[in-house]
């Protein structure tokens, strides 16, 4: 799936870290997607209502507010439930990812992770939602 457009399809990515957040949304940008950063919980709610992404990549080790409350948040803000959430963690504790599970994230990757699985985890989930719309 590498290499093809995406339609302009929005992906925010909520990362504490500036660098990694600014990279990750460079790359989502080279891979065809429009891609939007925060750089805190309460910021990530606020730039999801303005711009109402399909998908979140979510660190959860956050300032202010941490990356389950983000999604638990999220999932209750409107269109919320279609969103598709990665989180992005140094955390790999079994009980971290029952709490992701339970805050209703769709996908758990650990940091630091292969961006080209970030891309096909996306490209799938994605491509799938655009054909049922």
């Amino acid at each position: 799936m590498r290499g093809h457009a995406h339609s302009a399809l929005r992906i925010l990515v909520v990362d504490d870290n500036v660098d990694t957040a600014a990279c990750l949304a460079m790359l989502l940008q080279a891979w065809g997607y429009e891609a939007a950063e925060a750089h805190d919980g309460p910021e990530a709610l606020q730039v999801a209502r303005e711009q109402r992404p399909h998908a979140v990549v979510l660190d959860l080790g956050l300032p202010l507010m941490d990356g389950f409350e983000v999604a638990r948040r999220l999932r209750e803000q409107p269109g919320g439930k279609d969103v598709f959430i990665v989180c992005s963690s140094g955390f790999n504790q079994e009980s971290d990812h029952r709490r992701a599970e339970e805050a209703g994230i769709d996908q758990y990757l650990v940091k630091p992770f292969d961006p080209f699985v970030l891309e096909d985890l996306l490209a799938s989930r994605l491509a799938c939602e655009a054909l049922s719309s």
